[in-house]
């Protein structure tokens, strides 16, 4: 038999798609997109797609009047931001009109529209001289009802703007300890085991998140600065964020002054003695997998696992107790870009005397708050500053 060796220059060429696919795996990984595709499937992700709007100028300076009166009256200020507090970083958001859950729920309803519009075209053969256009039409409803209605995820279908709020994550560390118990003991970080890999898998939300900005390269907002500026002159006292980017931590701010609730793409922990690592690589896990590293504190030598929550995992007991005793204590919460949809954080201002919604779109907990500002965080956060006379340059 005759065995034909490729020249270099054939191995060369060959090798340039598998090294793009390779780069893209990667990127798909480390990014926002990558991220959410690490989660197991969770059906309720709540209302999506609800419309984004801002105030009229006359409007917005008014309330942001009053947003700094309270301010300047409160002693006890807590701040809950949510994924809209990194959009201008380049990192999209879950729930809004081009958000990773958004997307994925119009991906599913273009792809049923086109499955009901085959069978639509078999039927249509059995009846002569009629035009099949019950699939297109099927097809167009779904992509219309996605655009403008707002599309619902999976079982939030129907719920009418501000109600649903999704229950997602259990309070309960007794359940966190089984499932890291029950978690595989190989390495879940950096080798790329299986939870790493399926994301390269997912066919339908890899190419969108292939174009996003990695975790790795986005920067801290405007919003994450100036948090950070108030909280090191104690006008902010504590910050809870849903966030899992680590944009707090990278804009300076100390972690005993902020609680990370669904943990951090960057951070790992020592499952003997709690002791935080903080990388400037995404470590890649999901659900408390073990990182192959041990904690190199004295005496401790613990596995170090990561820290990001899937959909059914306990949030952390201390950052949690935590940020439940500031919200009682304040006497003004300001949230930050969060629809407030996923609990229990979501209930987080309504322990607080008074609150402030600052979101593009509704939330459930409009209703009990005292000031709502439809307008982008950084606008807000930068107006206050200059109220305050405080500059991110001091």
């Amino acid at each position: 038999a005759v065995v034909l060796c490729p020249s270099p220059e054939q191995v060369f060429y060959r090798s340039v798609p598998r090294e793009r696919q390779r780069r893209r795996r990667e990127s798909v990984t480390m990014s926002s997109g990558g991220y959410a595709n690490r989660l197991s499937e969770y059906e309720n992700k709540g209302v999506c797609g609800l419309p984004e709007s801002v105030e009229s100028e006359r409007t917005l300076n008014n309330k942001l009047a009053k947003l700094v009166d309270l301010v300047k009256e409160s002693n006890h200020i807590v701040v809950l931001t949510g994924a809209g507090v990194s959009t201008s970083a380049g990192i999209p958001d879950f729930r809004g009109p081009k958000g990773i859950w958004t997307e994925e729920e119009r991906t599913k309803k273009a792809k049923k529209g086109g499955r009901k519009k085959r069978k639509g075209k078999g039927k249509a053969k059995k009846r002569r001289g009629e035009k099949d256009t019950t699939g297109a039409k099927e097809e167009d409803a779904a992509s219309a009802s996605a655009a403008a209605d707002g599309s619902a995820c999976a079982n939030g279908e129907g719920a009418k703007d501000g109600e649903e709020k999704v229950s997602v994550f259990y309070n309960s560390p007794s359940r966190s300890a089984s499932k890291r118990k029950r978690s595989e003991d190989g390495n879940g970080g950096d080798t790329g085991d299986t939870d790493v890999n399926r994301v390269g898998s997912n066919s339908e939300a890899a190419p969108a998140a292939a174009t996003v900005p990695s975790f790795e390269s986005a920067k801290p907002t405007f919003t994450h600065r100036a948090i950070t500026k108030l909280a090191s002159l104690d006008i902010i006292k504590y910050c809870v964020t849903q966030n899992v980017d680590g944009l707090h931590r990278r804009s300076g701010l100390p972690r005993s002054k902020h609680a990370v609730l669904h943990g951090c793409v960057f951070t790992e922990k020592c499952e003997k003695c709690g002791e935080e690592y903080f990388h400037d690589r995404d470590l890649g896990g999901v659900s408390f997998k073990k990182t192959g590293r041990q904690c190199t504190e004295p005496g401790c030598g613990g596995d170090l696992r990561d820290t990001i929550l899937d959909w059914d995992d306990a949030l952390p007991e201390d950052d949690w107790e935590r940020s439940q005793d500031e919200a009682e204590a304040a006497d003004l919460i300001i949230t930050l870009g969060t629809s407030l949809r996923i609990e229990p954080a979501g209930s987080l201002p309504l322990r607080a005397k008074k609150f402030v919604v600052v979101n593009l779109q509704v939330t459930p907990l409009d209703d009990d708050a005292t000031l709502i500002i439809r307008e982008r965080v950084d606008r807000v956060m930068g107006h206050l500053l200059s109220e305050l006379n405080i500059s991110l340059d001091d």
